[in-house]
């Protein structure tokens, strides 16, 4: 069989996550002998489809499959011209609607890989739970075209304490964004008056980004907002894990690098000539645990 070469195409450089996924992607790529390039879009939707486009249309660039994780929405167009060019697609972190048309007749590998996004919010709301039961919380999300922001949020909602009240800010993935957005409430008068019990962000990357808004601050309430308890996800080792280890965080949420679970499933598609299964979910798990943030929450309650 001809070596594989497989695109991996990724939103940013400018998300632990993000890295994560191209470390692991290239060392199974490694492993199993697979030719591969990884690209990244800088969080410009448009930009990753004309990327994507331009490899589809010339025929010395063509690649053999896509693995890709969209910027905004699920790409159907894209999707739709690389399967009638020969190439398979496989699709990360996103669960788009079109999957099933296009793996009729003698398609090319088609399928979707994505971490449990709603469990991930379901989870983030049971430790809000048991970090705040009450009060002002401000919750940071992910871009408002993200699937995985819009079902982290709904997994979130349907767990969070109903005396929670929420103050929602927006960010694109990365630490600098959250910190701008933060800087700026923070400049409002208004921001104060909440007495914000806790921050609670889509991704470790906008959780620390958050936190150094609070670090920049040199008036009274700076201690008071750094010691209230910061949470996000991803869990990457070297990052999420390591800032909950170090107090950083309280919590956060561990999600595999799912693009290197795709590059596995593409490479024994392949290999047998059996279409993959159409949807894989990947299980998150809370870090630290539920119990153990549990009877850590009830030993300082007292």
């Amino acid at each position: 069989m001809e070596k594989l070469n497989v695109v991996v195409a990724l939103t940013t450089r400018e998300n632990d996550y993000q890295a994560e996924q191209a470390v692991v992607a290239a060392e199974i790529a490694a492993r199993l002998g697979i030719k591969i390039q990884i690209i990244y879009a800088d969080n410009d939707a448009v930009n990753q489809t004309q990327q994507l486009i331009k490899l589809i249309q010339d025929p010395t660039q063509r690649p053999s499959a896509i693995l890709v994780e969209p910027v905004g929405t699920g790409m159907p167009q894209v999707a739709k011209a690389a399967v009638g060019a020969g190439i398979g697609w496989g699709i990360i972190n996103s669960d788009p609607e079109y999957i099933a048309e296009l793996r009729q007749g003698d398609a090319a590998p088609v399928f979707s890989v994505s971490t449990d996004q709603s469990e991930v919010g379901r989870i983030q709301g049971k430790q809000l739970g048991l970090l705040v039961g009450e009060g002002n919380v401000l919750y940071i999300e992910g871009p408002f075209n993200s699937t995985a922001t819009q079902l982290r949020t709904k997994g979130m909602l349907s767990t969070k304490p109903a005396a929670v009240e929420l103050k929602i800010l927006k960010g694109d993935w990365t630490e600098r964004s959250a910190h701008h957005a933060v800087k700026s409430w923070l400049s409002l008068g208004s921001s104060r008056q909440l007495e914000i019990r806790a921050v609670i962000c889509q991704n470790d990357a906008m959780a620390i980004g958050a936190r150094k808004a609070f670090v920049d601050l040199t008036d009274k309430d700076r201690e008071r907002l750094l010691s209230i308890p910061f949470t996000g996800c991803d869990g990457v080792t070297k990052t999420g894990q390591d800032w909950v280890r170090r107090g950083l965080l309280k919590a956060t949420i561990i999600t595999a690098p799912a693009a290197g679970i795709a590059l596995e499933i593409l490479a024994r598609a392949f290999t047998s000539g059996a279409m993959p299964a159409d949807r894989t979910l990947i299980p998150p798990r809370s870090f630290p645990a539920i119990e153990e943030l549990r009877g850590k929450s009830l030993k300082a309650s007292g």
